[in-house]
């Protein structure tokens, strides 16, 4: 597996660029969502990547932050019927919070709002990726609409973390919230997290 690819940006086009690895060019195919934010071309870059192979072909898809391609790899191997092409167009067209929060709405018109996805695709999104979205992912959007200081982002993050890590919502936020009052608002998420780990085991 390729996870990802650090070179020169040699050619880049809304959903496709080149990038020179020691002398190797390497054609990596993204999202809309990621061309404004590339380095001019002749600068260093590094994508995050993920390999798919068929029998006809092998393809490199790309991306610049982990949600990112967690989100990618979540809607190709989880939602019946989307391949690698409708999974671009969603990162497309919207942010790895925004969708989750989406998706924890409910909202198929928000998301049959995205090209290439129709209502009956945004509703099977809905149906089998709710559960894996849960209540954090609603909590992430709403944290982000609101604008939240770096100390909440910190302490967000260290939430979303212990959900990850199979603790209930209420519990992970009374646990970072615990965390943080002990440790401090300049805490960092790993601090909280281990502090709150703790906590919950002790």
């Amino acid at each position: 597996m390729i996870t990802f690819v650090q070179g020169t940006l040699v050619e880049a086009l809304p959903t496709q660029v080149t990038v020179d690895v020691h002398g190797v060019g390497y054609e990596v195919l993204i999202p809309l969502s990621a061309f404004d934010r590339l380095p001019p071309v002749g600068s260093a870059v590094k994508l995050l990547t993920h390999l798919a192979v068929r029998e006809d072909a092998q393809t490199l898809y790309g991306f610049l932050t982990p949600p990112e391609r967690d989100l990618f790899r979540m809607l190709i191997h989880t939602v019946s019927g989307i391949g690698p092409k409708t999974a671009l167009n969603v990162l497309s067209g919207m942010t790895p919070t925004a969708f989750r929060g989406a998706v924890a709405a409910g909202d198929v018109k928000a998301l049959s709002r995205i090209s290439g996805v129709g209502k009956k695709t945004a509703e099977r999104i809905v149906v089998e990726l709710r559960d894996k979205v849960g209540a954090a992912g609603a909590w992430e959007a709403s944290s982000a609409a609101r604008g939240a200081s770096p100390e909440q982002e910190r302490f967000n993050d260290a939430v979303l973390a212990l959900i990850a890590l199979d603790l209930k919502p209420p519990q992970a936020h009374e646990a970072a919230r615990a965390a943080q009052a002990v440790l401090g608002p300049q805490a960092t998420v790993e601090e909280l997290v281990r502090a709150a780990l703790k906590r919950g085991l002790g």
